[in-house]
Formats: structure tokens, sequence, C-alpha cells
């Protein structure tokens, strides 16, 4: 089980859907666990082709930020999409999802991200930054993946500046000052 921060109502603990580990329930893991379970019951993705509580580690100007990735999705071996959660805003978090998606991965830019609320969604493109779709409808079903994904760039992971760019604009936007 993990720490919580104290704003969080704590009701106890529940199992992942996807690996069965024991997690504190909350209403965000709730939110994630309605997501995982969208993932495989409508959506068609099989729980091997989604790998949960992913996360990058940023430290600049002492401000350690742990940046976590709810799911990583992944076709023919390669991670195609990422799914981050927040409650609020969405348009305030399509930067940090991008980001995210930018440097998750050493060889490559994962081409697709997607920012819920557990109640709307933003399907982003993540080398022009635009929106592609929106609503929970813009979560691509499995199907639709397969039929997108032959048209997917792949880009070369930023490296340098570039890189400590992306990672910095995580740093930024992920900072949780509420609980301290």
């Amino acid at each position: 089980m993990t720490d919580v921060p104290t704003h969080h109502l704590v009701y106890g603990t529940l199992n992942d859907f996807i690996t069965g580990q024991e997690l504190t329930d909350t209403d965000d893991e709730r939110f994630r666990q309605d997501l995982s379970k969208l993932m495989v019951r409508e959506l068609g993705y099989q729980k091997d082709e989604l790998e949960p509580r992913r996360h990058i580690e940023t430290l600049f100007s002492t401000q350690f930020v742990r940046s976590n990735i709810e799911l990583t999705v992944n076709l023919g071996g390669k991670n195609f999409m990422i799914i981050r959660y927040a409650p609020g805003s969405l348009v305030t978090r399509e930067r940090s999802v991008i980001a995210a998606a930018r440097v998750l991965e050493k060889e490559y830019q994962i081409p697709l991200a997607v920012v819920t609320n557990g109640r709307d969604a933003e399907l982003l493109d993540t080398a022009n930054c635009k929106v592609l779709a929106t609503g929970m409808e813009a979560i691509p079903t499995r199907l639709h993946a397969e039929e997108m994904f032959t048209d997917l760039t792949f880009r070369d992971a930023p490296l340098g500046k570039k890189r400590e760019g992306e990672l910095r604009i995580l740093n930024a936007f992920d900072v949780q000052i509420c609980c301290r």
C-alpha cells in the first residue's frame, strides 16, 4: 500500500484491476480503476497491453517531483499512448501530458497522449500538441488504435536541452504544494 497525501479521503484498500496489487482506496484511485476497467471491458484492450503506475522523477531548483502516468498503452510491443488522470480542468494538463509522453521512453516519443479527469478526456498528438478529439469517446478503442497505428510517427526521444526542457515542464506543472 502506498502513502496518500492527507487531503484525500481514505476508504481502506482495494485491489488493482490490472495487477491485483493492493492499493490505498481513495476517490482518485477509484477513478483510475474505472479507467482501467473502461480500457479492458469497453474499449477492448488486454490487461497485458496496459501498464499502470509508471512515473518520471525530476529535480529542479531543489524541487523534487514524481509525475505519475496512470496507464501506458502498448500494441505490438510498442508503447503508443499514455493516459494521465487529474481532477479539474483538462486544458491546464495538456502540456504536462505531452511532456510526459515525449520523455517516458528513452528511444522514442510516445505519439499519443490522453488527459482525463474521469468525466471528460482529450486525445492529443504529442508531436504538434494538437487536440485530436474530446470526450471520453476520444480514447481510441483497441480496434481504432490498430487502424491508427500504421500512421503514427514515433519520433526520436528528445536529447540534451530539449529533454531537460520537457522534464522542467513536468516538474513545474506537477509540483504539489497542497499537502505540506
